[in-house]
């Protein structure tokens, strides 16, 4: 840890990352910076975390008191402080760095994987409390359990319940797990001829030699009946909630086995949900208020990824313009919005998660967000929305409201031309039929891959007749191709898209400097719509022609007519 290091880590304030403990009033005890220590330890991250000894509150550096005779702190006494009162043993690497003309002492907390408690046996956790800002609070038993679920060390579904019993599960939803295998014919077709035990035991459901010992979170959540998981599970809920405005239409709670809470979810959703019809040539298309594959898609994974440690529902709401379906429980470790699409699956009920597949009711390829997604572009709609999710839940809304048909139709003819289109050019089309323009660097993060990835998509949709460029190199921007611009008989809208052409851009430059005497780049990339490089190079062309000269350096640099 370097001063000017420091500086800016207190400059930028407390977080979940760093606190600071002032010695202003007076000096830390032992006990407290331990407390601070294994507070900064149990939080939700793989990076390490900063405590800052002698910084107040308000960002004030007041130094840190000497912690050792002979007026010193010597790092290496404190740090077998923290290992000896901490368990797990843990070992922050300790600094005293100068600056400002006091001593500040630095202890990074490197990431843990099991939760950390002081020797008295006191769990804390970083987390941000009422007010907005990052605190200390208690950790109770299951939220570490819900820590390990959530970092993939431990599976909650595969947990025994002590008391359950065999008698605690239902035969009828043993039947209704083996009938959605035979309906959805993407299922683990071996277990249809099982017997209930035999079937239990496959999945993990319990566990049994000769006769069953104990049943399992996973057992009561697919097979349990509604008494049983009222009294094993009550943090289990489903909510399907109509709103209309402030008014509540339907308001039902469910306490069901999973996968009798998904036949009545979808049966309700299909009630409601309307189909518009669109033809394509003689072929008649219907297009959805929400696709249906989208809607079980994003239900099962709620249901699946939920932390059922945490009290709360999983909701469904259903209102005139989105439909909303929320799980309590972040995003498992690892997980981000700006990833959500790359990374790898991590269920944070892996048991859960398997037996929903073997069932046939979500993908065997665990991309169900790539579905969601997929479906709900096929369809005309804008793509989801997880940015309302947070560390206690994730929320995806579907927008509904009027479809796209004209995008319906497009995709349609290009599928009946043998050409179907992947998610990454559905998330470009839509963005680009939107927003009419392109970088490659916005198309890069609309994908969540490289550059060079997003490169390559576009230039396979300019290929397929759909896309132009336009510019070079860092300029570069992307817009829809005047044939479709045509098909749609929106022939301006593609010229004022286009822009104009090199020759027209000089003249209007040189219209200009003949109007107002002189010229910058700035100026240049407004009065032709380009970037700025695009407006150097095009300055310099002119400048070349002997038509312009330039004047000035750098910032100040402007061009008049030779």
């Amino acid at each position: 840890m370097t001063p000017e290091k420091l500086a800016e880590m207190i400059a930028a304030g407390e977080s979940l990352d760093v606190e600071f403990k002032g010695e202003e009033r007076a000096p830390l005890s032992d006990k407290d910076l331990i407390e601070a220590v294994v507070c900064l330890a149990n939080r939700s991250s793989n990076s390490p975390a900063w405590l800052l000894i002698g910084v107040e509150d308000d960002g004030r550096i007041t130094g840190a008191s000497p912690r050792h005779e002979s007026g010193r702190t010597d790092p290496l006494r404190l740090t077998a402080l923290v290992a000896n009162r901490t368990r797990p043993s843990l070992t922050p690497r300790v600094s005293v760095v100068p600056l400002h003309g006091r001593e500040v002492i630095v202890l990074e907390i490197p990431p843990v994987v099991a939760p950390v408690g002081t020797i008295s046996g006191k769990y804390l956790r970083r987390a941000i409390g009422g007010d907005g800002k990052p605190c200390c609070l208690p950790m109770f038993f299951h939220e570490m359990h819900a820590r390990q679920a959530d970092r993939g060390a431990e599976d909650y579904s595969a947990l025994v319940i002590p008391d359950a019993r065999w008698e605690d599960l239902d035969p009828l939803e043993f039947e209704r797990f083996r009938r959605n295998i035979s309906e959805r014919r993407n299922g683990d077709q071996s277990l249809r001829t099982l017997p209930d035990l035999e079937l239990a035991k496959a999945l993990g459901a319990v566990e049994a030699n000769g006769e069953v010992r104990g049943v399992c979170v996973l057992g009561l959540l697919l097979f349990g009946k509604e008494e049983s998981l009222r009294r094993f599970l009550p943090t289990h809920e489903v909510a399907f909630q109509v709103l209309s405005g402030q008014k509540v239409e339907v308001n039902d709670f469910l306490r069901w086995p999973l996968l009798r809470v998904m036949e009545e979810c979808e049966q309700r959703f299909a009630s409601r949900n309307r189909e518009e019809e669109t033809m394509v040539g003689l072929l008649r298309i219907g297009v959805p208020d929400y696709p249906s594959v989208a809607f079980r898609e994003a239900l099962a994974n709620a249901l699946i990824h939920r932390d059922y440690t945490r009290l709360g529902a999983v909701h469904v709401q259903w209102h005139a313009d989105r439909l909303e379906i929320s799980s309590p429980g972040g995003f498992p470790e690892g997980v981000r919005l700006d990833n959500l699409l790359v990374t790898p699956p991590r269920p944070r009920n892996p048991l859960l998660a398997d037996a929903f597949k073997r069932a046939g009711i979500v993908e065997r390829t665990a991309r169900g967000i790539d579905t969601i997604f997929y479906e709900q572009l096929r369809n005309g709609r804008p793509a989801p929305s997880y940015d309302r999710s947070n560390e206690s839940g994730v929320v995806v809304v579907l927008p509904g409201g009027k479809a796209n048909l004209e995008f319906v139709r497009l995709l349609t003819e290009q599928s009946r031309a043998g050409r179907d289109l992947c998610l990454d050019e559905l998330l470009i089309l839509n963005s680009l039929w939107m927003n009419r323009r392109l970088t490659t660097e916005e198309a890069a993060r609309l994908t969540q891959k490289p550059e060079t990835d997003a490169r390559a998509v576009l230039n396979r949709l300019v290929e397929t007749g759909l896309v132009e460029p336009r510019g070079e190199r860092k300029g570069r921007t992307w817009h829809l191709s005047a044939a479709l611009y045509h098909r749609l008989g929106k022939q301006g809208n593609y010229v004022r898209q286009r822009g104009f052409e090199p020759l027209q851009q000089e003249q209007m430059i040189l219209q200009y400097v003949t109007k107002f005497g002189k010229i910058t780049r700035k100026d240049t990339a407004e009065l032709c719509q380009l970037g700025p490089y695009q407006a150097t190079r095009l300055l310099d062309r002119l400048v070349r022609k002997g038509q312009l000269v330039r004047r000035g350096r750098r910032k100040g640099t402007y061009y008049e007519r030779n």
